[in-house]
């Protein structure tokens, strides 16, 4: 497992930390690594990044018009 240091946190930021550690019962490293793992899981999972892959994958299909669609199938 990597060690990460991190640098010049900002006196709040480092206050905040401490308290949200504390009021979930877990030292300040283990509530950095939490929050650290729930935005790498967050990010690789959204469904905005979902989506992006998806309009990159068939941004070269033609596609139809979905309203023409339904308006003609109404029509019948």
């Amino acid at each position: 497992m990597k060690a990460i240091s991190i640098r010049n946190v900002p006196d709040d930021v480092y206050s905040a930390l401490s308290t949200m550690a504390r009021d979930n019962r877990r030292s300040l490293q283990e509530q950095v690594k939490y929050i650290l793992e729930q935005e790498v899981r967050l990010t690789k999972g959204s469904s905005m990044a979902k989506a992006k892959e998806w309009r990159e994958r068939l941004k070269e299909r033609r596609h139809s018009d979905t309203v023409l669609s339904v308006r003609e199938d109404r029509q019948r």
